[in-house]
C-alpha cells in the first residue's frame, strides 16, 4: 500500500503489541512493520529507531514548554504546574491505563529504555526550566519548578498506571502535588 492512513499509530500499536509479546530486545523493526502492514521505509519516516516508538522525538519536551508558556499569566507557578499536568494527562493518559502500565513495565525491565527514560526526563526538565525562565521566574525557582513538575508527573504516571482503583490520572496528579505541598509545609514548620 503506497499510502496508509494512521501509519504512525499503526506502527506504534504493532510495536507495543510485539514488545509485550516477545520483549523489547527481541523485537525488530521489520517485525513491527510486518505487523502494521507497512514498509520499513515508512517506519523510518516516522521514527529514528524502535526506542522512539516508546519515547517519541523532541515533541514531548517541546510540548511541555509550550504548555507552560501557554498557561494564563496570572497563575502562581504551582498552579501552572497543576494546569500543565492536567492538560498532559487529559491529552495523553485519559484512558488506556493497562497499556500505559505495560509500557512502563517494559521500560523498567530494560536497561536501554530506563537510560532513555532518564534522558527524556532530563530533556523535559531543561525545556520546562527554559519556559519558566521565559515566564519571568528567577533561575533557582525555574529549576525547582521544572524538577518538581517532571517528578510529580513521573510519580503520578507510575502510580496511576499501577493502580487498580477508579482514580483518574488528574486525581493522582492532584494527590502527588498535595503530598509535595504537605511535605514542604511540614519542613517549614520544623
Amino acid at each position: 500500500m503506497r499510502w496508509a492512513p494512521d501509519a504512525r499509530g499503526r506502527l506504534e500499536r504493532a510495536a507495543i503489541e510485539l514488545f509485550a509479546e516477545q520483549g523489547y530486545a527481541a523485537t525488530t523493526v521489520p517485525q513491527i512493520t510486518a505487523r502494521a502492514g507497512l514498509t520499513t521505509r515508512t517506519f523510518f519516516r516516522h521514527f529514528a529507531d524502535k526506542r522512539e516508538v516508546v519515547f517519541g522525538g523532541d515533541e514531548i519536551p517541546e510540548n511541555a514548554a509550550r504548555l507552560i508558556l501557554a498557561a494564563p499569566s496570572g497563575l502562581a507557578p504551582m498552579a501552572v504546574l497543576r494546569t500543565v499536568l492536567h492538560r498532559v494527562s487529559a491529552e495523553f493518559f485519559a484512558s488506556d491505563r493497562a497499556e500505559t502500565g505495560a509500557w512502563r513495565a517494559m521500560i523498567l525491565a530494560n536497561d536501554e529504555l530506563r537510560d532513555r527514560d532518564a534522558r527524556k526526563r532530563a530533556d523535559m526538565v531543561r525545556a520546562s526550566r527554559a519556559a519558566f525562565l521565559e515566564r519571568g521566574q528567577p533561575p533557582l525557582e525555574a529549576t525547582v519548578l521544572a524538577e518538581l513538575g517532571v517528578l510529580a508527573f513521573q510519580v503520578a504516571l507510575d502510580e496511576w498506571a499501577a493502580g487498580s482503583d477508579d482514580r483518574s490520572m488528574d486525581a493522582v496528579v492532584d494527590e502527588v502535588l498535595a503530598t509535595i505541598a504537605r511535605q514542604a509545609q511540614d519542613r517549614a514548620e520544623r
